[in-house]
C-alpha cells in the first residue's frame, strides 16, 4: 500500500496541471532574475529555443539538401467543363490568395548545323543575292558556282531573280563524262587526283570503277581551265571639246558594296534605294549607251580621253545621251535593276587601254 502511495506520488510530479507548471517557471524567472548570470542564460536559452521553433516550423521552405530542388509544374488546361476553383482552393505552400507556384519561361535555342550532303542540289536566287552572298551560304567557292552555272562563267552579272542553279555539296566541278574519257584524264583536265574522284561517296563509283557517256562526276577541288577573255575598247571618234579626264575616279553612287571585284566579276557592285544618283566617275564623253536584258540592262560607257574608259549598268534612268560630254560628279541617271539583277545596284567597272581592272585600285 505503501509502494502504491510512493508512485502516486511520482506519477503526480510528472503529469502537473498547466497552472501548477507555469506558477513554478514564474518562480523560476523570478529566482534567476535576482542572479545576474543565471538571468544572462535564461535569455539566451529562451533565444535559442525560438530559433530551434523557428526552424523546426520552416522545415517546409528550408530543404536539408545542399542544392534545393525545384519542381516546375505546368498551370493546369482549363477546358469550358472544366471546374475553376476558388481562391481556397489555390492556397498552397506557405499561404497566400494563390498557390506558390515557381513557373520556368522555356526558351529553347538550337543550333542546326549545316547538313552533310554528297549529291548536288538546285537553289533558286532570292532578291538582293548575288554569286559571292550564295557560295557563301553554301560553303563553296565562288568559282565553283560559275563553273557549273552555264553562262554564269562569262559573266556573273547574268544571274537574274529566280534563276534556278546547281549548287555542288564541296568545291570542285561537275563533269559530264563524254567519249573517250577517263578517270584519268579528267583528274588532268581539272588537275585533280583521281583518287579524290574515286573516293568521293557522291560519285557512287565501284571497282572496277568504269564510266559511261553522260554520267555526270564530281571531281572535288578541280579546276577549270582558265580561258583568256578578250574585251574592245571604244574606238569612235572624240567629240570636239568633250572634257578629258582627270585618271582619279570618284565613287559613282552612295550606297554599300554588294559585290567586289574578284576573277569572274572584273567589276563592283554598289547597291542602294531605286532612284538613287548615279554620277560620272570622271570627266570625259558618253562613248555608248544601249540596252541588254540578259545582262547589263540599261548601261551606258564614258571614255575619259586618257586610256581610261568606265562602264554603268542596270540603270533605272539615263539622264545623257551618246556624244554628249559630262563632268566629273555629274548625275548620268539613276539606279535601277534592270536586265539580269536581283536588286538596285550599279555595277561600275574601270578600263584602262581596253582591260578591265580592279576599280578599287583608282576609286577615292
Amino acid at each position: 500500500m505503501a509502494a502504491d502511495d510512493e508512485l502516486m506520488e511520482h506519477s503526480d510530479q510528472h503529469t502537473m496541471l498547466p497552472d501548477e507548471a507555469w506558477t513554478k517557471l514564474r518562480l523560476a524567472w523570478r529566482r534567476a532574475g535576482r542572479n545576474s548570470w543565471l538571468h544572462r542564460l535564461a535569455l539566451h536559452l529562451a533565444f535559442l529555443v525560438v530559433v530551434l521553433a523557428g526552424l523546426w516550423m520552416g522545415r517546409t521552405v528550408v530543404s536539408d539538401n545542399s542544392a534545393p530542388t525545384v519542381v516546375v509544374s505546368p498551370p493546369p488546361t482549363l477546358s469550358a467543363n472544366t471546374h475553376t476553383p476558388q481562391s481556397e482552393e489555390l492556397v498552397g505552400g506557405i499561404g497566400g490568395e494563390t498557390a506558390d507556384l515557381l513557373l520556368c519561361a522555356v526558351i529553347p535555342h538550337t543550333t542546326i548545323p549545316r547538313r552533310y550532303r554528297i549529291d548536288p542540289i538546285t537553289y533558286t536566287v532570292q532578291p538582293g543575292e548575288n554569286v559571292s552572298s550564295i557560295a557563301e551560304q553554301f560553303g563553296v567557292s565562288v568559282e565553283t558556282l560559275l563553273w557549273n552555272n552555264g553562262n554564269l562563267e562569262d559573266n556573273p552579272d547574268y544571274l537574274g531573280l529566280g534563276d534556278v542553279l546547281t549548287i555542288l555539296p564541296v568545291s570542285g566541278v561537275y563533269h559530264t563524262v563524254v567519249e573517250d574519257d577517263t578517270l584519268e584524264s579528267i583528274a588532268q583536265q581539272y588537275k585533280a587526283n583521281v583518287e579524290d574522284i574515286i573516293n568521293y561517296e557522291g560519285n557512287y563509283l565501284q571497282e572496277p570503277y568504269t564510266i559511261t557517256v553522260g554520267q555526270r562526276l564530281i571531281v572535288p577541288g578541280g579546276r577549270k581551265p582558265y580561258k583568256v577573255r578578250h574585251v574592245v575598247s571604244w574606238s569612235g571618234e572624240i567629240p570636239a571639246g568633250a572634257k578629258r579626264g582627270t585618271g582619279i575616279f570618284g565613287w559613282p553612287m552612295s550606297g554599300w558594296i554588294s559585290q567586289r571585284y574578284h576573277e569572274y566579276h572584273p567589276a563592283v557592285d554598289i547597291a542602294g534605294p531605286k532612284g538613287t544618283p548615279i554620277k560620272a566617275a570622271d570627266s570625259g564623253y558618253v562613248a555608248v549607251v544601249g540596252r541588254s536584258d540578259t545582262g547589263y540592262g540599261r548601261y551606258l560607257l564614258i571614255d575619259h580621253g586618257n586610256g581610261f574608259q568606265t562602264l554603268y549598268a542596270h540603270f533605272g534612268v539615263i539622264f545623257v545621251k551618246v556624244g554628249q560630254s559630262v563632268g566629273k560628279g555629274q548625275t548620268i541617271g539613276l539606279c535601277g535593276s534592270t536586265g539580269k539583277s536581283t536588286g538596285p545596284h550599279v555595277h561600275f567597272e574601270i578600263k584602262l587601254n581596253g582591260v578591265r581592272r580592279n576599280p578599287l585600285i583608282y576609286l577615292k
